[in-house]
């Protein structure tokens, strides 16, 4: 079997890209949808931004989060391409889980070029977590089981069917070796809190999500995290969490996380979403909020992001292609 590569991302290499203008903030009320319910990535994404946004003074007014939770994001798109064009003060949290979405078109009759990509402010790495007294205490265990019972081992995300998360699960079963990877039970919930909390109630084993999401539940003793999916370990305070490919299994998944916005909107609205987000991603608050988290630095903005965008909804066409023959 070839290696299953999602896309080839080089974090620390990419520019920094501002718009460096002083374009006039935007007329409309300022708005993040969340396209999930609260909890998880995306509502993180849109809060935290807001937050930092308010703080700099960037705009006139507070940013109201609206969460609008549905087709692992599907909902959000549609409503965002259809009945928000133009409108400039709109932002929609968006992540690697919408290049997926995309590349299977499960957002009906839409693609990428529907809407404004703005720009990211980092990514953040896939990982595989248990409750803190799971049998598992590593990726060989969980595969052992699975080899003795395809059914013995169940999982939790929080992107939809064959979303990033199942998508993620699938590429580190298959790279162990697991065969019938349509056998293997997995449940996919509106957003991660959701998909976390079947875990800590031990009605699934595994959580497949980011490490923004499980890190809290693992400083509260509630998870453990089996494996990273990052090419070494995470910085300081993460660098105790393991990586898979020190277990063996040679997957690399770093989700990046940024925002859309309506098509039609101006060159001033575009010029002033793409700089206000690099201005919040360089601020002192935002990069504690990326180390407490256990984000790493990665921002695109404008065509450099769209650009990339395309080239990844490519990739994991092939990603997909790659796991069917591996069924």
């Amino acid at each position: 079997m070839r290696q299953l590569t999602l896309f080839a991302l080089s974090l620390t290499a990419l520019p920094l890209v501002s718009a460096n203008v002083n374009a006039e903030p935007p007329t409309s009320r300022l708005e993040c949808i969340a396209p999930a319910d609260p909890g998880g990535g995306w509502d993180f994404t849109c809060r935290q931004f807001a937050a930092t946004l308010q703080q700099l003074n960037i705009t006139n007014g507070s940013m109201q989060t609206i969460n609008m939770a549905g087709a692992a994001g599907g909902v959000a798109y549609a409503h965002v391409a259809s009945k928000r064009e133009g409108n400039d003060g709109l932002i929609v949290a968006a992540s690697s889980s919408n290049a997926t979405r995309l590349a299977q078109q499960q957002y009906p009759g839409l693609g990428a070029d529907d809407v404004t990509w703005l720009g990211t402010l980092g990514a953040d790495y896939a990982a595989l977590a248990v409750s803190s007294d799971s049998p598992y205490q590593g990726l060989d265990d969980l595969t052992e089981a699975l080899r003795e019972d395809i059914k013995a081992v169940s999982f939790s995300g929080g992107s939809g069917p064959l979303g990033w998360d199942q998508l993620n699960m699938l590429r580190v079963l298959s790279n162990a070796g697991i065969t019938s990877l349509n056998k293997v039970t997995y449940l996919d919930f509106n957003n991660g809190a959701s998909a976390i909390t079947q875990v800590l109630g031990h009605h699934l084993d595994v959580v497949v999500g980011d490490i923004s999401e499980v890190k809290s539940f693992v400083d509260s003793g509630d998870l453990r995290v089996l494996a990273v999916l990052s090419e070494e370990r995470l910085p300081e305070p993460l660098d105790g969490f393991p990586t898979a490919r020190e277990q063996g299994v040679d997957v690399v998944a770093p989700n990046w996380r940024g925002f859309y916005a309506p098509a039609g909107l101006s060159d001033d609205d575009k010029a002033f979403w793409t700089d206000a987000i690099h201005q919040v991603y360089e601020s002192a608050q935002w990069q504690e909020i990326m180390t407490r988290n256990g984000m790493t630095p990665f921002q695109l903005s404008g065509e450099e992001f769209k650009t990339f965008l395309h080239e990844q909804i490519a990739s994991l066409e092939n990603t997909m292609a790659d796991l069917r023959r591996t069924q």
